[in-house]
């Protein structure tokens, strides 16, 4: 796995980190959902949500997997992606 995701989104205060990793299967993405929040004026995230964040997270997911089908859809080539 990289140091840095290959992608962020981003809605409102909740962020999804899109790493990327690649196996003997071929590359493969996992997501790390955040709620980015100001204390004592520094800018935090904890991956905690209440009941009001849940649509934004939900929105967040959905961007998260077209952005990944997007870009696994790029990578079907013969031989190029191996069955899932």
């Amino acid at each position: 796995m990289s140091s840095q995701p290959v992608q962020e989104i981003r809605v409102g205060l909740i962020r999804a980190s899109i790493w990327e990793n690649s196996t003997d299967r071929g590359v493969r993405y996992s997501i790390v959902f955040t709620k980015l929040y100001k204390a004592a004026d520094r800018w935090q995230d904890t991956g905690h949500f209440s009941r009001d964040d849940l649509p934004l997270v939900s929105k967040v997911s959905e961007l998260a997997h077209a952005w990944i089908v997007q870009q696994t859809q790029k990578l079907v080539v013969p031989g190029l992606l191996p069955d899932l």
